[in-house]
C-alpha cells in the first residue's frame, strides 16, 4: 500500500517511488511533444516555457490538456484540478499554466522546483467531479508513461474535492494530495444549503425591489447561461451579465442595510444568515445564490435530480416572533430528495474517509461559497474511519475584497500565494522526507 512507503528512510523512498513509474524507459533524447505523439496525444503544439521548459498543450481522448515540464525536470509531476466552472462555458486548460497560474502562485512555485504540471480538462462546465477524476487520472497515467515516477494531485473548491474522489477511489494513483478550500464533505450538504438560502431569499424578498431575476422555483435555474439562438453576445460575457442581474439585488439589499443597520434591510440580512449559520455578507449571502440561480438545472441534469430534501424542516430565522416563524415555515418552498440523485451524489462524492493517500486539506475559517462546516465534517469523517493519521487539517482566517456600492466581503478560496506554496511545500516534505507537517506548517 502507498501509505507504508512514507516511513522509509529517504533512499530508501527513492527507490520505491521509481517503481511507480511505467515499467517502459522513456527516451528522453526525443522531443517531449514526439514522445506525446507516440504515446496517442493528438492535437499536439509546444511553445517555450520559462527557464528552458516546454508547455506542451494536446488532447488525450478528445480532452484538452496541458503539461509545463522544466528544463531540470525532477520526474516529479504535480496534476491540477480545476474548480467548478459556470454552466454553458466549454472545458479548457490555460494554455500556459505557469504564466497564468491558476493555483495561486503555487504552480509557479512548484514549477520552479523542478516538477511538471498538468491540467487537464473536464467532460463539462458545471458539476464534473466525476469527469474531473477520470480525466485527471487519465493525464496522470499519460504523464506516467512519459517519465514520472511521483505524483500529487491538488485542487480547490470542487477541485478540492476532485482530489478527494480521486484518493479514495484510486488509491494507488498519487503519492500526496492537497484540497484547498475543497469540497471535501460531499455535494448534497452544499446543495443543501444553495438552495434553502434561496428559497428563504425568495420569500424574505418577496414583492420588494431585492428579489432575484427570474425564475424562483428554486429546483430549477432562474436564468439561462447560453444566449438564445440569435444573440451574438460572447457567451463568456453572457454569462458574467447573468451573474450581475442576480448580485445587483443582493448588494443593493446589503447597501441600505449598511446604512440603517435598525431597518427592515438589514433584519432580512440577519435572517438570511441565519438559515445558513453564516456570515451576515455580502459575498457569504451572494456567492451561493448566484450558484443556485445559474447552476440548478446542470445539478439535476448531471445527478438526475434533486439530492437533498427539506421536508419536515422547521427553520428559526433570527428575530422572527413564534407567529412569524410558524408563517414562514408554512409559506417556504419545500423540495424533495430523487433517490437517484441521492445515489449519483454520495457516488461522486460523499467522502468516506477512506485512503492511503497522504492529505493536506486548507480552508478559511469564513468562505463566501464553501463553508468551513466541509473542512470539520471531513475531518470527523477521516476520524471515524480511524485514518487520520493519513490527514493533516489546517484553518486559516478568511480574507475580504472590495465589492461595489463601498461594501466588501468574504472571498471563495481568498489564499495568499505563501498559503498555496505552504501547503505544497508541506504534503512534499511528507512525502519525500517522511516528515508529518507540524500545525504551524499553513499560516
Amino acid at each position: 500500500m502507498r501509505s507504508s512507503r512514507f516511513w522509509l528512510s529517504a533512499a530508501a523512498a527513492a527507490v520505491v517511488l521509481t517503481g511507480c513509474a511505467s515499467t517502459s524507459s522513456p527516451d528522453f533524447s526525443r522531443p517531449i511533444a514526439e514522445r506525446a505523439a507516440a504515446l496517442g496525444a493528438t492535437d499536439l503544439s509546444s511553445a517555450p516555457g520559462p527557464d528552458g521548459g516546454v508547455i506542451l498543450n494536446g488532447k488525450l481522448e478528445g480532452r484538452a490538456f496541458v503539461l509545463a515540464t522544466p528544463k531540470q525536470w525532477n520526474r516529479g509531476a504535480v496534476f491540477f484540478a480545476q474548480g467548478y466552472s459556470t454552466p454553458g462555458s466549454t472545458p479548457v486548460v490555460p494554455e500556459d499554466p505557469i504564466a497564468k497560474d491558476p493555483g495561486g502562485g503555487s504552480l509557479t512555485h512548484i514549477y520552479g522546483q523542478g516538477y511538471a504540471v498538468a491540467i487537464s480538462a473536464y467532460d463539462k462546465s458545471g458539476v464534473g467531479t466525476e469527469s474531473g477524476v477520470a480525466n485527471t487520472v487519465r493525464l496522470r497515467d499519460f504523464v506516467n508513461r512519459l517519465g514520472a515516477n511521483r505524483d500529487y494531485i491538488l485542487g480547490g473548491s470542487m477541485g478540492g474535492g476532485v482530489v478527494v474522489a480521486a484518493i479514495e477511489t484510486h488509491p494507488e494513483a498519487f503519492n500526496g494530495a492537497v484540497s484547498m478550500c475543497g469540497v471535501t464533505e460531499g455535494w448534497k450538504p452544499l446543495i443543501g444549503q444553495l438552495m434553502e438560502l434561496r428559497a428563504a431569499y425568495n420569500l424574505l424578498t418577496e414583492g420588494t425591489p431585492y428579489a432575484l431575476p427570474g425564475e424562483h422555483d428554486v429546483t430549477r435555474s432562474g436564468l439561462p447561461t447560453v444566449p438564445p439562438a440569435g444573440d451574438s453576445t460572447d457567451g463568456e460575457a453572457y454569462r458574467n451579465a447573468q451573474k450581475m442581474k442576480v448580485i445587483a439585488p443582493i448588494l443593493m439589499l446589503f447597501g441600505v442595510a449598511k446604512t440603517n443597520p435598525e431597518g427592515p434591510e438589514a433584519r432580512i440580512v440577519r435572517q438570511l444568515a441565519s438559515i445558513i449559520d453564516a456570515e451576515a455578507d455580502p459575498a457569504v449571502i451572494g456567492a451561493p445564490l448566484y450558484s443556485a440561480v445559474l447552476g440548478m438545472d446542470d445539478i439535476k441534469q448531471v445527478m438526475g435530480g434533486i439530492p437533498v430534501s427539506n421536508r419536515g424542516k422547521v427553520y428559526a430565522p433570527s428575530g422572527m416572533s413564534e407567529a412569524e416563524a410558524a408563517d414562514f415555515n408554512r409559506r417556504i418552498q419545500r423540495f424533495d430528495a430523487d433517490p437517484t440523485a441521492v445515489a449519483y451524489a454520495r457516488r461522486w462524492h460523499e467522502a468516506t474517509g477512506r485512503f492511503s493517500t497522504p492529505l493536506i486539506t486548507v480552508h478559511q475559517t469564513i468562505d463566501s461559497l464553501v463553508p468551513y462546516s466541509q473542512s470539520e465534517a471531513f475531518g470527523r469523517i477521516v476520524a471515524e474511519a480511524g485514518n487520520s493519521a493519513h490527514l493533516v487539517q489546517y484553518q486559516v482566517p478568511g480574507t475580504k475584497f472590495p465589492l461595489p456600492g463601498g461594501l466588501e466581503g468574504y472571498a471563495h478560496c481568498g489564499f495568499s500565494p505563501a498559503q498555496n506554496i505552504a501547503a505544497f511545500e508541506a504534503i512534499r516534505g511528507w512525502v519525500e522526507q517522511a516528515q508529518r507537517p507540524g500545525p504551524e506548517a499553513v499560516r
